[in-house]
């Protein structure tokens, strides 16, 4: 039966299912029952589609409703009832990752993701699929506009239908911090869990609060990467030799399993950039120079997996680089697709220092935080752009146009031959010498990028990818913040009870911890990774122009003795 509701905020669609709703709208709901926190219905202007539950109230009579009273609510009016529809319990929705054939396991292409279109199933446990939760993750080139279906998008807070507090309803604006499960594991709708096997702590540095260090660190080495075929020849792909230090034994991954672990760490932690992975390319995948530069990008990437004092050492990406058994493989794949602890849940594992912080503080680190990140990215891109640039330069302008000075090199000499009695051997011989030197020195100037400027590329690659994924973390730490300044005022009112406010306070506090921790390895391993790219492109530089400079001299030595 259809209902008649009020909108307390606007919301702007994003796809053709949605549609916009404005503040103080009236609209019609065609059922109480929200799909993970979505209602269906009808705007003022007749358009028909999908919006949030927890941007509208359901206009009841009182007579007729078991509901809460409105007189709760701010928004609230004589004669009806606040209501937000609880999310249907016997709807769930995930990605495909559960129902995943393991025995096409090996028969998945490289141009093919592990999560494909999500479609439903059981056991989600409430948590969005990994391709819901980061949209900016992915490649930008290829993802441009990219937004999941609002029908498979998680508000985890609304799942909980026995929470009375106005503030779980009232501060629902935030539609990345809702789908994260970040609103429900600050407002304390994420259940704890009977025992909690994994911890990650954090810990005071000299620069704040800082990931506690992995206490077996290691590094991983990527190589060799192989053609192979299957099926009789019929099907192609690269694998790599994954050589870890911590146990010196290789394993050998395609694309597709760093593409499945790239899921499964972007579904689990939600308050960590996660280095994007290499781009895919849908054609020339097997030619070399395509092989070379994925190669150098799974370098970096995994160099900053094993850095990471988190990501190092979930039992995810040890599974993936220590499992040698097809049979264990799958037990371990499967084992990581229904990891409770993921989303909201993850929140859950990290152990946070006693130190106090105050709010205010915090938000202004996050604040810089956001400006720097913001003016790095744009600087990143400034100097991609150039380098890039640069390198079409060196592989077409500089060599074209060497080979124009050396072939006009060449023609003098060639005219000097034309008077045989009055022309010099020698000198003829040292300006053609001088022409191929200089046509030399336009290929050593086409061969060049592959010594620095490729590296440098790869680095800002990196950190496009990494500094991309800020922005949705920071919004996560702006809604806890929000929450939290709402359910104080409130409980100044008198609306919510000190104690509810504090436990808010205190969960908003592992979340800044953990931002901070995350704001400082990036800037540490910022310092180390531009230092090393620096120092190359330099070096390398120098022994380029000193071999550039061995040519001339060599060819120069040959007019002395004329």
């Amino acid at each position: 039966m259809a209902l008649k509701a009020r909108a307390l905020y606007s919301f702007q669609s994003e796809n053709k299912e949605e549609i916009s709703i404005q503040e103080n709208e009236e609209l019609v709901i065609f059922s109480e029952n929200s799909l993970d926190g979505w209602l269906q219905g009808q705007n003022s202007r007749g358009e028909t589609g999908l919006f949030p539950a927890s941007y509208v109230e359901i206009l009841r009579s009182r007579s007729g409703s078991n509901y809460t009273d409105c007189s709760s609510s701010p928004a609230g009016s004589p004669g009806h009832d606040f209501y937000t529809a609880p999310a249907n319990p016997s709807i769930s929705y995930q990605g495909s990752f559960e129902d995943d054939d393991d025995d096409d396991w090996d028969d998945w292409d490289d141009a093919c993701t592990v999560v494909e279109e999500p479609r439903s199933a059981p056991g989600t446990n409430g948590h969005p699929s990994p391709s819901l939760q980061y949209p900016a993750a992915y490649d930008h080139h290829q993802h441009a506009g990219y937004r999941p279906k609002p029908a498979l998008e998680r508000q985890d807070s609304m799942s909980s239908s026995k929470r009375g507090s106005v503030v779980g309803r009232n501060l629902n604006r935030f539609s990345c911090f809702v789908r994260s499960g970040v609103e429900a594991f600050i407002l304390g709708d994420v259940p704890l869990m009977s025992k909690i096997a994994e911890t990650y702590c954090i810990e005071m540095g000299s620069k704040g609060p800082q990931w506690k260090p992995n206490p077996h660190p290691f590094i991983c080495s990527v190589e060799d990467p192989t053609k192979q075929t299957k099926f009789k020849g019929i099907k192609s792909y690269i694998s790599y030799k994954l050589t870890p230090s911590n146990i010196n034994s290789p394993v050998y991954r395609r694309y597709k399993h760093f593409d499945w672990l790239y899921n499964r760490l972007l579904h689990k932690f939600n308050v960590i950039s996660v280095p994007h992975l290499p781009e895919k390319q849908a054609t020339g995948r097997f030619e070399e120079d395509f092989i070379e530069k994925r190669k150098r990008r799974l370098i970096l990437w995994m160099d900053h997996m094993t850095s990471h004092p988190v990501l190092s050492q979930y039992e995810g990406f040890q599974h993936f680089l220590c499992c040698r058994d097809q049979k264990q493989w799958k037990l371990g794949k499967r084992r990581a697709e229904k990891d409770e602890m993921v989303g909201a849940s993850f929140l859950l594992t990290i152990q946070i220092p006693t130190e106090h912080q105050d709010l205010q503080d915090v938000e202004d680190r996050v604040d810089a935080f956001k400006a720097f990140s913001k003016k790095m990215d744009d600087s990143v891109l400034q100097l991609t752009n150039v380098a890039s640039e640069l390198v079409r330069k060196h592989v077409g302008g500089f060599r074209k146009e060497f080979q124009k000075l050396g072939n006009a090199f060449q023609a003098i000499s060639h005219s000097f031959h034309m008077d045989p009695p009055y022309s010099l051997d020698a000198l003829n011989n040292a300006i053609s010498h001088t022409g191929k030197t200089y046509e030399t020195v336009g290929e050593m100037f086409a061969e060049q990028p592959k010594n620095d400027l490729f590296l440098m590329l790869d680095t800002l690659s990196l950190y496009q990818g990494l500094l991309s994924n800020f922005p949705d973390i920071i919004h996560l730490q702006k809604g806890a913040f929000a929450k939290v300044k709402e359910s104080q005022r409130m409980s100044d009112e008198g609306r919510m009870d000190q104690e509810e406010a504090d436990g808010i306070r205190k969960r908003c506090r592992v979340v800044g911890f953990a931002l901070q921790a995350e704001m400082n390895h990036f800037h540490e391993r910022r310092v180390a990774d531009f230092k090393r790219m620096m120092q190359s492109y330099l070096k390398q530089q120098i022994m380029f122009y000193q071999r550039v400079s061995q040519q001339l001299e060599k060819t120069l030595r040959m007019y002395d003795n004329l």
